[in-house]
């Protein structure tokens, strides 16, 4: 089977990263607030200076995808960047590359190391890492794309 003139592939569409990015932040943001709210799990102080970057992120992808501005990555990237710090940080704290206590994970508060914060057999801090990623990298692509 022969392709014709008309089968050349297009590129993506700008707009598609932009809600690809907003949706997966959303996604996050609904999922946390589930883990917190309905499970009750209650975060630790990274957790929650995590959800303090991806919150913001949720609105303001949402506000650009619902008014196609392809500028918006300027103001997201640096908060995907932050975020993904500090869910980097977390993610090494976890896995004891870097030799400290995740405060304030004891006996008698949250604890990001039970089995209860695991979901699909991750983490959380490494889930948070993956969506601070995947999030910059289609906004990445929206800005080399929308350039």
């Amino acid at each position: 089977m022969t392709a014709g003139p008309d089968a050349t592939p297009r590129a993506a569409s700008p707009v598609a990263f932009l809600f690809a990015a907003w949706f997966v932040a959303l996604s996050a943001s609904l999922a946390v607030l589930f883990i917190g709210e309905v499970l009750g799990q209650t975060p630790c102080n990274l957790c929650w200076f995590q959800r303090a970057f991806m919150f913001p992120l949720a609105v303001i992808l949402g506000v650009a995808a619902w008014r196609a501005d392809l500028s918006i990555w300027r103001y997201a990237a640096p908060l995907a960047v932050l975020g993904g710090a500090v869910a980097l940080y977390h993610s090494l704290l976890y896995a004891g590359i870097v030799p400290a206590p995740i405060v304030p994970c004891t006996a008698s508060g949250p604890s990001c190391t039970d089995d209860a914060m695991l979901i699909l057999g991750l983490p959380i801090p490494l889930l948070s890492l993956l969506t601070f990623g995947a999030i910059l990298v289609l906004l990445i692509q929206l800005r080399r794309i929308s350039i």
